[in-house]
């Protein structure tokens, strides 16, 4: 749903899935270093929206997801995912309950696949699920000495009110410069269809060890007991002699091995060209490896024996 806000002074469409909203209001770098003093607000009404209504949702949200919902209170965001029966994610969304629904965003275009999958699953219980995208927006806000950085939900009609209200605006490549820095993976751009909660640094901020059964539980839960998960997510700082970033999906390579895969990448206003990448959990920490034919060293986000995420989150 392309975004009202790219009328605004500036403003240069993105492109690929994140294509409905700006990917910049004319300088990437300039909005990051705003956004880093905690001012301004980035226009994610991309995203989509799904809402869980009824007396039923946390208990029933409870049953399904790797979060724990029941007693969950009001206006406190959570993270949670929907594994596959061998433990493999298949839905990742965050929100917050507002005493009679919970709200949550997920990536552009898998939301009608999260409603599908929730309504299979409703059977007797007292919940409506909904797909809400085309009332509600997504807008992100960064942290400040009083608050933590925050996603706001936005009545659409009112998108550009807000904009007006909490700017300056900053884009998409602004954004995911510094998401990628902290080191927070998207589910489909940085996962593939193997990826597992252990390998991503989900364990704490979506997946709760303490719960009873969900479909899943098993693998993650083995992966923790016993350590060592197959991948592990890194962040690579990447040559940046060239005026390039890999293609997303390029293989990475040490000497002629295939030992990952890149997903998404960013010019950071400090770091220089940065990019998340899924790469075999014995590959030392400390080896260059290659991306899309640049030079790459690594830094450590996900513990390659315990699979917790263990780098300072910026």
């Amino acid at each position: 749903m392309t975004s009202p806000l790219l009328h605004l002074p500036g403003a240069v469409g993105g492109d690929g899935i994140d294509a409905p909203v700006a990917a910049h209001y004319g300088s990437f770098n300039g909005e990051q270093r705003v956004l880093e003093t905690g001012q301004g607000f980035v226009d994610l009404s991309h995203r989509d929206v799904v809402k869980v209504a009824g007396p039923d949702r946390l208990t029933w949200l409870h049953s399904l997801t790797t979060q724990y919902f029941e007693g969950l209170a009001t206006g406190v965001w959570t993270q949670s995912l929907i594994l596959s029966p061998n433990g493999h994610v298949e839905h990742a969304f965050a929100g917050v309950d507002d005493g009679e629904a919970f709200v949550a965003h997920t990536e552009p275009g898998a939301g009608q696949a999260l409603v599908d999958f929730l309504e299979r699953m409703r059977f007797m219980m007292r919940v409506e699920v909904t797909l809400d995208t085309p009332q509600t927006a997504v807008a992100w806000r960064p942290a400040t000495s009083e608050r933590a950085a925050t996603y706001d939900f936005v009545p659409r009609e009112r998108l550009e009110s807000y904009a007006e209200a909490a700017g300056p605006a900053a884009g998409l490549w602004a954004f995911e410069a510094l998401r990628i820095a902290r080191g927070e993976p998207r589910l489909g751009l940085d996962t593939d269809h193997r990826s597992i909660p252990n390998e991503l640094g989900w364990i704490g901020p979506a997946v709760h060890l303490d719960k009873g059964c969900y479909r899943g539980q098993e693998t993650v839960a083995r992966v923790h007991t016993l350590g060592r998960p197959p991948r592990r997510l890194t962040l690579l700082h990447l040559d940046g002699s060239e005026n390039r970033l890999p293609v997303r999906g390029s293989d990475v390579t040490l000497g002629e091995k295939v030992v990952g895969f890149v997903g998404t990448s960013a010019r950071h206003h400090e770091l220089g060209p940065i990019a998340l990448a899924l790469i075999k959990r014995n590959v030392a920490v400390d080896t260059d490896l290659t991306v899309d034919a640049m030079p790459a060293a690594q830094e450590v986000i996900v513990d390659p024996e315990v699979g917790l995420h263990v780098r300072p989150r910026r």
